[in-house]
């Protein structure tokens, strides 16, 4: 195991896997189904953080659609067929990813909590040959509620400390893509790593640090930032230093 550091749990679509177009696109061919228009904007802006079920549902709120659950049931199952047209087309990891995975796993155990379905996770996973990292995945639909509430992290860690037991929640890490995952992890009681690749670091006040992407990231850094239990503050690294108390 690594130093201060006990454990990372990983969100997936915008921190692993670049899919996050991908699931824009099959929202949008969803909604299009149904005569509705969603831009790249409002999901962005407004959407990205809920999980399937989430997304159709507050769509639907803000534009006074009324959805039966059965209805909601059957647009995640369509979104999902569109989602693995989609992913047929390529190479889906972020730069470094696999490496810091790889790096990450050998020091301490990892886990994945993501508003992604299981089954798109691990199609991704096994077919990079990521999937024997991780010890730990909740998806969508395996809490009672998903991010922004603190549910996905909160179990992320359950399960990784009931496997390997002793687990301090202020020495584990998460890393997040989002304002909604950060608030999700932060609730959880985790520390919290934010990466740009969806928004710029102004938009992650929850973050402690703050990179580019997992290439950025080593696990010295997240030793450096568990080991800080005062109040820390947003930084963002820039390849060269550490800007974060």
């Amino acid at each position: 195991m690594s130093g201060a550091l006990q454990a990372i749990v990983f969100d997936f679509d915008g921190v692993i896997a670049n899919s996050e177009p991908l699931h824009l696109r099959a929202f949008q061919r969803s909604f299009g189904d149904l005569g509705l228009a969603l831009s790249a904007d409002e999901y962005y802006s407004a959407y990205l953080g809920y999980d399937d079920v989430g997304v159709f549902a507050a769509v639907a709120r803000d534009r006074g659609l009324a959805l039966s659950p059965p209805q909601v049931d059957a647009l995640v199952v369509r979104k999902g067929e569109y989602v693995q047209e989609l992913l047929r087309a390529g190479e889906v990891l972020f730069p470094g990813a696999a490496a810091f995975i790889q790096q990450a796993a050998a020091a301490v155990p990892v886990a994945i909590a993501s508003g992604a379905q299981r089954h798109e996770i691990e199609e991704i996973l096994d077919a990079t040959g990521l999937r024997g990292f991780f010890a730990v995945i909740v998806a969508a639909g395996e809490t009672a509620q998903g991010k922004p509430f603190p549910d996905p992290y909160a179990r992320a860690f359950q399960l990784l400390d009931a496997a390997n037991g002793g687990l301090s929640k202020n020495r584990c890490v998460a890393i997040e893509d989002s304002r909604w995952g950060l608030e999700s992890a932060r609730a959880a009681g985790l520390r919290c790593v934010g990466v740009t690749t969806s928004y710029p670091a102004s938009e992650l006040p929850a973050a402690e640090l703050v990179a580019d992407g997992l290439r950025d990231l080593t696990i010295p850094m997240l030793d450096e930032l568990v080991e800080n239990r005062g109040p820390a503050k947003a930084g963002h690294y820039d390849g060269m230093s550490n800007a974060g108390a």
